[in-house]
């Protein structure tokens, strides 16, 4: 094997159902059984049990640049060879851009905010800090690699920071499918427990941040459908009091059910019929990924780097941006026939299969190791 590396992971914040957390920490461990040392700087809400891989050290910075500068000033404190970052920072040796590009969020977020909600936002500081973050990353050679998992995000740095496009690798994410199979029982036992009836559709949606990830246009498209044996489940974490006070003239009854943050989505998946993520921006959708090694056919937008691994009509649908609801409406309805369902279950999970988890991290780890060894020639 390559010599032992001593590899610092940044990651800011922490939440238990977190995506980016269970990344982290799927690939910390394909690190260290691959035989490397593996370290984590993080806030102090990380909890030390979550992160059984090697030391933690808590930062007791709790805003973007704040943290930053605090790793900044105790870089020297470490002895390692990669700095790899999940987080935007002032420099590193490795970035993963898994969060995508801040300026290109604020710019496709503007196509869709009143004037007074977008003026607003612009008196805070939060965004303004988190692009000074990015633009150091991007620039004066503070960054040797960095990481995307899709050729949208790829594209937005180079274009809008000018960094080197020979510079950035594209590593698609992956999960464990193991985790993510499962038979008719579980199929049934799940339907039960949420009352849904046998001729139902599930329409699932998951994810935290709802703004982003379009859950007010998963309802309306999904009211334009006039189904009153839809159901759309919302899993993730959110305001539901502000999505329950919309009215929904065409469902009879309460027509989405609110899961909360869900610990064990396999179940979910498993009740669903269908997968709904119509975002405005999404660097690649993990929950995207999950459901289609379900078997469940995705429906998405063009500003999510997921679409790009998919065949419009055959995996799922891809609409061109969020807040074409005619488009998704007419998605839901083709999805919503049981023989294109069932179709489609075999070849989604034939295509998932490409992305396991071991990809992802072999791949992540040969450009670690191909960082270190330049900066030993």
């Amino acid at each position: 094997m390559t010599r032992r590396l001593s590899i610092v992971f940044v990651r800011r914040g922490y939440s238990p159902t977190g995506g980016a957390e269970a990344y982290l920490k799927r690939l910390a461990r394909g690190v260290m059984e691959a035989g490397h040392d593996v370290q984590l700087l993080a806030t102090n809400d990380w909890p030390a049990g979550e992160w059984p891989f090697g030391s933690i050290t808590h930062l007791s910075s709790r805003s973007p640049v704040e943290f930053a500068s605090e790793l900044e000033r105790m870089r020297a404190q470490f002895s390692f060879e990669i700095l790899f970052s999940l987080e935007r920072v002032w420099s590193c040796d490795v970035y993963r851009a898994g969060d995508g590009v801040h300026r290109a969020w604020l710019e496709r977020r503007r196509k869709f905010e009143l004037p007074l909600k977008r003026f607003v936002r612009s008196l805070g500081s939060k965004h303004q800090d988190l692009l000074r973050l990015e633009q150091s990353l991007f620039s004066g050679g503070n960054t040797k690699r960095v990481i995307t998992a899709s050729q949208m995000v790829k594209d937005e740095i180079v274009n809008l920071y000018g960094y080197p496009a020979d510079k950035i690798d594209i590593v698609r994410n992956g999960v464990p499918l193991k985790k993510f199979r499962f038979g008719p029982e579980l199929r049934e036992e799940s339907r039960e427990e949420l009352n849904l009836n046998p001729d139902q559709i599930a329409l699932l949606f998951a994810g935290s941040g709802w703004e982003r990830k379009g859950l007010l246009f998963a309802i309306e498209a999904a009211a334009l459908c006039k189904d009153h044996k839809m159901r759309l489940l919302v899993a993730g974490r959110g305001n539901a009091r502000l999505y329950k006070t919309r009215r929904v003239r065409f469902w009879r009854e309460e027509p989405v059910q609110f899961l909360g943050e869900v610990a064990d989505m396999l179940r979910v998946y498993a009740a669903a019929d269908i997968f709904i993520l119509p975002t405005i921006y999404d660097p690649f959708s993990n929950a995207c990924l999950e459901a289609l090694a379900c078997g469940l056919p995705v429906i998405t937008t063009r500003s999510n780097g997921f679409s790009e691994m998919i065949e419009d009509g055959v995996h799922g649908s891809i609409v061109d941006h969020a807040g074409d609801l005619l488009a998704l409406r007419d998605a839901i309805r083709l999805w919503s026939d049981p023989s294109r369902r069932a179709a489609a279950r075999s070849t989604n999970r034939q295509l998932a299969a490409q992305f396991d988890i071991s990809q992802n991290i072999n791949e992540t780890l040969a450009i670690l190791c191909s960082v270190a060894k330049r900066e030993t020639e």
